[in-house]
C-alpha cells in the first residue's frame, strides 16, 4: 500500500423537512389526501407549531490521517455544519403541545389510526360501512379520553429547571408562559413571593437553554445609551426584541441583538420609525384629539380612538372637516352589515 487517508467524520441527524417532503412522508403513512396536505402544514405554521427557519451553520474542524512513504501525517481541516435553508422546525410550544396529546391521547395520535380512519371513509363512500356505527365507535371511548384527561391533567408547560440563582438563592425555570417561551426565576408556591420573568430571544429554546444564557437576559433591559436627553433601552417583549425611548418602542430587526445593539444603532432605528409614524399621520384635528386620518397598508383610512373606518372611494383625506370624519364614521355605524352565504357542508 503506498497511500492511505482516513478522514474523521460525525454522524448526522436525519435532514429536517421541507413541505415536499413532509407531503411525501405523509403519503408514505396514510395520513390526508391531496387536498388536506397543504391546509395541514399551512396550519401547524399559523398556530405556532412549526416554523421556517434558515440557520447559518457553524464551523467544525476535522482531521485528516494520511500513510505516505512509510510516514504518518496528521492534518486538521474545517466545514460547515448545520446549515439549513428553509427547513421546517418545531417550536416550544409544538414539542409541548405534541407531548401532552402522545401522553393523553397515543392511540389518536399513532399514525396507524389516521391511516384507518381514512380507510373507514373510503369504506362509507363506497357504502360498505355505516357512517353512525363508525362515529359512535369511536367518539364513545374518545369523549371517555377527553373528560379523564380534563379532570386529571396539568396545564402542560414544558416546565425544565435550569438551576438556582447565585444571587436569590432561587430556582429558574424554563417553560412557555401566556405570551411564549420564557425564564422564571422563583415559585410563588414555594417563595411566597411573585416571580421574575424574562422572555427568551427567537432563537434560544425551553429545551436547550443553558443556566448561564437564562442568566443574562435577566440582565434586561439594558440601557444602551442617551439621545435627546433621553435613555434608551433594550429589551425583549411579547412580540420580540426592541428598543425603547419615552414612550417609543422599535423592534429591533433580524440582525440585531438587545444584549449587544449599540447606540448609534438604537438611535438610527428610532430616527427611522420616528419618520415612518410622521409619514403615517395625514390629518389631525385641535377640538378632538382622538380623530386622526392615517396612511395605513391599503391606503388613507379614518381611525377614532380604538375604531378604524374606510374612507369613501375617490376621498382626499387630508381635505376632509372634523364633520366629514364623524359622519363618515357614522354612515359606516349604521350601515347594514353585508350578509355572506353559507358554505354548504
Amino acid at each position: 500500500v503506498q497511500f492511505i487517508r482516513a478522514t474523521q467524520r460525525f454522524s448526522r441527524a436525519a435532514p429536517r423537512y421541507v413541505e415536499a417532503s413532509l407531503v411525501k412522508k405523509l403519503e408514505e403513512l396514510g395520513i390526508g389526501r391531496p387536498s388536506t396536505y397543504a391546509p395541514t402544514i399551512s396550519t401547524v405554521q399559523k398556530r405556532g407549531y412549526v416554523e421556517k427557519k434558515e440557520l447559518d451553520g457553524e464551523e467544525r474542524a476535522f482531521t485528516v490521517l494520511e500513510l505516505a512513504n512509510n510516514t504518518i501525517t496528521k492534518s486538521s481541516k474545517t466545514e460547515i455544519t448545520g446549515r439549513e435553508k428553509n427547513k421546517l422546525f418545531p417550536t416550544d410550544i409544538g414539542m409541548v403541545v405534541t407531548d401532552f396529546l402522545i401522553e393523553n391521547f397515543a392511540h389518536i395520535l399513532d399514525y396507524h389510526f389516521t391511516a384507518e380512519v381514512e380507510g373507514q371513509f373510503d369504506l362509507i363512500a363506497q357504502g360498505k360501512m355505516n357512517w353512525t356505527a363508525m362515529l359512535t365507535a369511536f367518539y364513545k371511548p374518545f369523549h371517555d379520553s377527553v373528560e379523564h384527561t380534563l379532570e386529571n391533567s396539568d396545564r402542560a408547560t414544558g416546565e425544565r429547571e435550569l438551576g438556582i440563582h447565585p444571587v436569590s438563592n432561587k430556582k429558574i425555570i424554563a417553560r412557555i408562559g401566556r405570551f411564549g417561551p420564557m425564564i422564571q426565576v422563583g415559585d410563588e408556591k414555594e417563595d411566597g413571593e411573585k416571580p421574575t420573568f424574562a422572555s427568551l430571544l427567537k432563537s434560544q429554546s425551553i429545551q436547550t437553554i443553558s443556566l448561564e444564557e437564562a442568566l443574562e437576559l435577566f440582565k434586561l433591559p439594558r440601557t444602551v445609551g442617551e439621545y435627546e436627553g433621553e435613555i434608551i433601552k433594550a429589551n425583549i417583549g411579547r412580540f420580540g426584541p426592541y428598543v425603547q425611548i419615552g414612550k417609543l418602542f422599535v423592534s429591533l430587526k433580524k440582525e440585531d441583538d438587545p444584549m449587544t445593539v449599540t447606540l448609534e444603532r438604537a438611535i438610527e432605528l428610532v430616527i427611522e420609525k420616528r419618520e415612518v409614524e410622521a409619514n403615517k399621520l395625514i390629518k389631525t384635528f385641535d377640538e378632538r384629539a382622538d380623530v386622526q386620518l392615517l396612511n395605513g397598508r391599503y391606503g388613507p383610512y379614518l381611525k377614532i380612538g380604538k375604531d378604524n373606518f374606510k374612507l369613501p372611494k375617490g376621498t382626499v383625506a387630508d381635505g376632509l372637516s372634523l364633520e366629514e370624519c364623524l359622519a363618515i364614521a357614522a354612515d359606516e355605524k349604521n350601515a347594514p352589515k353585508k350578509k355572506f352565504p353559507k358554505k354548504k357542508k
